[in-house]
């Protein structure tokens, strides 16, 4: 019998694939347990419903994307530049595996606001009073919303608004990894050159 770590990850993996393909009101308890590979009653046993298993995985899913700027956000030893740079090669590699995270987690933030509401506010009180400090530090006229937002817009949007940029022409499908790689120098200089001083 497969150790409990095993068969939740497993279980966790399944709900990952059918909820992001199906969604969540067509994705089936059973459907889940035979994409892990396991039996309705394990599912049962570790999440108890299917609403309690969708919020580990969306939880999951947030955890991965703040996992990938948070750290670099709120580390006072890291430059401005250094973590302009880190946090747009990070989300660039993060979306390009897993493109569909953006609009999952868009989602979920419009149907339940207070699903993450603890992690970001936690994140937030962390890592802003270090960026506004930086900029302070270096006469930035350049609240630490603005830069993190401009950062995560400039980085985000193109996965977000792939099927559009696709379908317009503007990028080829099978060029679209190169586009955003190439995207992801080009942020750093876009705004590295709004906070030279």
């Amino acid at each position: 019998m497969m150790n409990k770590n095993t068969t939740e990850q497993k279980i966790i993996k399944a709900a990952d694939k059918l909820f992001t393909q199906k969604g969540y009101a067509a994705t089936k308890t059973r459907e889940i347990a035979e994409e892990a590979e396991t039996n309705l009653a394990l599912l049962n046993y570790y999440f108890g419903s299917k609403e309690k298993l969708y919020k580990k995985v969306v939880q999951e899913k947030f955890r991965i994307l703040l996992g990938a700027i948070g750290p670099v956000m709120w580390d006072e030893t890291i430059p401005l530049e250094d973590k302009i740079r880190l946090i747009t090669e990070n989300y660039t590699k993060l979306l390009i595996e897993n493109e569909e995270l953006p609009i999952f987690i868009l989602n979920e933030l419009t149907i339940n606001k207070e699903l993450f509401k603890e992690i970001t506010e936690n994140a937030r009180l962390i890592a802003q009073p270090v960026i506004e400090k930086q900029l302070k530090e270096r006469n930035i006229e350049m609240t630490a919303s603005h830069l993190i937002v401009n950062i995560l817009s400039l980085t985000i949007f193109p996965f977000v608004a792939k099927p559009l940029i696709i379908s317009s022409g503007l990028v080829k499908k099978e060029e679209f990894v190169d586009f955003v790689s190439e995207r992801k120098e080009k942020i750093l200089e876009w705004i590295t050159a709004t906070i030279k001083k």
